[in-house]
């Protein structure tokens, strides 16, 4: 059964969004913010953040297409298959064990946050800045990942294949994610003609 029974059984991103723009703008703004504007934390720094916190959710949707995005952006492939179960056994650097534990204790039990998990990250070297921004892609893929599993939306395995050549094409565009709500607006229009 969809959940959304005006769309389709296994609706596509684009789908839910095209029916449901409200706000859609906006919210890919700040993905392009977070995800690709400047911070202390590189680009693969944060789409890994993004794919762990989709995983400790177990939204395959967001996981996968983070988890590709970080890999076209230099994370090692193979970090992922213990990435969720063990962090320290992955095979990340280990300055961002801290970040990735404060992005779980958030993720997972986000009252149990505490000044020692903040003191673990500065004391790995990092800054306020890096601290505000994993919390700001831990909880925009918190987000995110309940936008797709309360919706339904499901990965096309044809534009899963194609996501790492999509991925690795607007690698060095500062705002990926505000071409997509561009693309979001015309196929609302195109479907719904509405503006």
């Amino acid at each position: 059964m969809a959940k959304l029974p005006t769309l389709p059984e296994n609706p596509e991103m684009i789908d839910v969004l095209a029916k449901y723009p409200q706000g859609f703008a906006a919210l890919c703004d700040y993905h392009d913010a977070i995800l690709r504007g400047p911070s202390e934390l590189s680009v693969a720094e944060r789409e890994l953040i993004a794919a762990y916190v989709s995983g400790l959710n177990q939204c395959s949707f967001c996981h996968g297409s983070h988890r590709t995005y970080a890999e076209v952006h230099g994370i090692d492939p193979e970090v992922f298959e213990k990435l969720i179960a063990d962090p320290a056994a992955a095979g990340v650097d280990a300055r961002l064990l801290p970040l990735l534990e404060y992005a779980r204790v958030l993720t997972l039990t986000p009252a149990m946050v505490g000044d020692r998990l903040a003191q673990a990250v500065y004391d790995a070297g990092w800054g306020e800045e890096a601290l505000f921004t994993t919390v700001a892609v831990t909880g925009l893929f918190n987000l995110m990942n309940r936008l797709v599993e309360g919706t339904g939306i499901t990965a096309d395995p044809i534009i899963r294949a194609g996501s790492r050549a999509r991925a690795a094409g607007n690698i060095d565009d500062p705002a990926p994610y505000a071409a997509f709500a561009a693309m979001v607006e015309d196929v609302h229009r195109e479907r719904y003609g509405q503006a």
